[in-house]
C-alpha cells in the first residue's frame, strides 16, 4: 500500500467530529485503500475491531445492503452501545436512497461516518439538501508526482522519474504494472471502461456510445486550449461526426461528474469577474491520455501544465485561467489566504518566449506572489519579483 499521507492526516484531523466524512474521486484513485489505512490507524489508537463497521457495495457479498432498509437493520445490528461506532460505506452510489440512511445513522450519538463515491452527482440535488452543513468532502486524486517519486525510488533523477510518470500512469496500482506495458493498457482500458460504461452510458443513458468516445478523445487531445461547446461541436461535426452543443454540453457534465475530466474557468483579473465562456479542460491522469489517444499530440507544455493544474487542486486551491486585457495567465491559484498567479512552460530558455512568459505576469498590478515554473534545469531567477523555478522541484515541495 502507497500511504496516501495528507488525505490520511485530514481524515484523521475529522476523526470523531460530527460531520459526514465524504472522500471523492475518479474510480482506482485510492480511496477504498484510503480507507483501510484509516481503519489501521484507529486500530492503532485504540479502537476495538467491533467499533469498526466497513461496506463495500462493489463486493458481492454486501449486494443485499443496496435496498436502504436493509442496510439500516444491518449496521443497527451491528453497533456497539456506549462507544464510539466507526461507519464506513465505500462506493455509496450503489444504494438507493442512501442519503436518508447517512442522515438517519448521522443523527444518531455515538456514530462516526466515512463514504466514498466515484460520481460527483451524489454531492448534488437531495445529498445537499438533506445533509446540508452536515458534512465534509476530501477530494481525493491520483498519485501527485511527489507521492509518485517517493512510492518509486527516491534517489532517482527527477527527470527521469517525470518522464515514467508520464509515460505509465498516476493511478496507484499501475505502478506494480510497469514492467508489463500490456498488462498497464489493460488496467487502464479497464479504468475507462468502467467509468464510461457503467457511470456516465448507463447513468445518462447514452444512446451513442461511439460519439461520446470521440468527445472524450477530442477534450484529451486538446487538454489546455481554450474549448466552447460550439467549438467541439463544429470540429467533430465538420469531421464528419454530426452533434450539437447540447449533446457536447451533457457529455462534459458526465466526464467531470465522474472525475475523469476537470475544467478551468476563466477569470478577469483587473475586473475580478468570473468569465463564462472559452473554458479549459484537464484529463485526471495522462496515461489514460496515452491509453486513449496513443502518443500523438504529445505537447510537453500542456502535460506539464495539466499536471500543475491538478497539483494546485491537491494544494486546496481554486484554479482558474487568468485573463488580463488581451493576455492570459494560466494560472490564478485562489485560497483563502489570496491568489498566486502561475505562468507553465516546457521551457523559457529562449529569449522571446521567457519574454512573452512575464508580459502576462507583468501585466498584473498587485502584490500577489507570481510565478514561472518551467522543466529547465537552469537556478531560480527573480525578474523583479516574478520568480522563475523549477516545476519539478516545485512538484516535490
Amino acid at each position: 500500500m502507497i500511504e496516501r499521507i495528507e488525505y490520511l492526516e485530514q481524515l484523521a484531523a475529522f476523526k470523531d467530529k460530527k460531520v459526514i466524512k465524504i472522500i471523492t474521486g475518479v474510480r482506482r484513485c485510492g480511496k477504498s485503500t484510503l480507507l483501510e489505512m484509516f481503519q489501521t490507524y484507529l486500530l492503532g489508537k485504540g479502537v476495538d475491531e467491533e467499533q469498526i463497521i466497513a461496506i463495500n457495495f462493489e463486493d458481492y457479498d454486501f449486494e443485499d445492503l443496496t435496498e436502504p432498509k436493509k442496510l439500516y437493520s444491518y449496521v443497527k445490528t451491528h453497533m456497539v452501545t456506549n462507544k464510539q461506532n466507526y461507519i464506513f460505506f465505500d462506493e455509496i452510489q450503489h444504494v438507493k436512497d442512501f442519503q436518508r440512511v447517512v442522515d438517519s445513522l448521522y443523527i444518531m450519538k455515538n456514530t462516526d461516518i466515512y463514504i466514498t463515491g466515484s460520481n460527483a452527482h451524489m454531492l448534488s440535488g437531495e445529498l445537499a439538501t438533506l445533509l446540508s452543513g452536515r458534512y465534509v468532502e476530501i477530494a481525493m486524486l491520483p498519485l501527485s508526482f511527489k507521492e509518485y517519486v517517493s512510492a518509486t525510488g527516491e534517489n532517482s533523477n527527477l527527470a527521469v522519474k517525470y518522464k515514467e510518470y508520464l509515460e505509465y500512469s498516476s493511478f496507484p496500482y499501475a505502478i506494480e504494472l510497469q514492467e508489463n506495458q500490456k498488462a498497464l493498457n489493460d488496467y487502464l482500458r479497464g479504468i475507462y471502461s468502467t467509468i464510461v460504461l457503467k457511470d456516465i452510458i448507463d447513468r445518462h443513458k447514452v444512446v451513442d456510445a461511439m460519439m461520446l468516445e470521440s468527445v472524450l478523445r477530442f477534450v484529451f487531445d486538446n487538454i489546455g486550449s481554450q474549448l466552447s461547446t460550439k467549438k467541439i461541436a463544429d470540429t467533430l461535426t465538420s469531421n464528419g461526426r454530426k452533434v450539437d452543443a447540447k449533446t457536447i454540453e451533457k457529455y462534459l457534465s458526465a466526464f467531470m461528474e465522474s472525475y475523469v475530466v476537470y475544467e478551468a474557468k476563466r477569470y478577469n483579473i483587473k475586473g475580478k469577474q468570473y468569465l463564462k465562456t472559452l473554458e479549459k479542460y484537464y484529463a485526471v491522469d495522462i496515461g489514460l491520455r496515452t491509453m486513449l489517444l496513443g502518443k500523438r499530440g504529445f505537447d510537453a507544455g500542456h502535460m506539464l501544465e495539466n499536471i500543475i493544474y491538478l497539483e494546485l487542486l491537491r494544494r486546496g486551491y481554486d484554479v482558474y485561467i487568468g485573463k488580463v486585457g488581451e493576455l492570459e495567465v494560466d494560472f490564478v491559484a485562489m485560497n483563502r489566504d489570496g491568489l498566486v498567479y502561475y505562468q507553465v512552460a516546457a521551457s523559457v530558455r529562449d529569449e522571446n518566449t521567457l519574454k512573452r512568459e512575464l508580459k502576462s505576469l507583468q501585466a498584473i498590478n498587485d502584490f500577489y506572489p507570481k510565478f514561472i515554473l518551467s522543466l529547465d534545469e537552469d537556478p531560480e531567477a527573480d525578474y523583479n519579483g516574478i520568480r522563475r523555478i523549477n516545476a519539478l522541484d516545485w512538484l516535490m515541495q
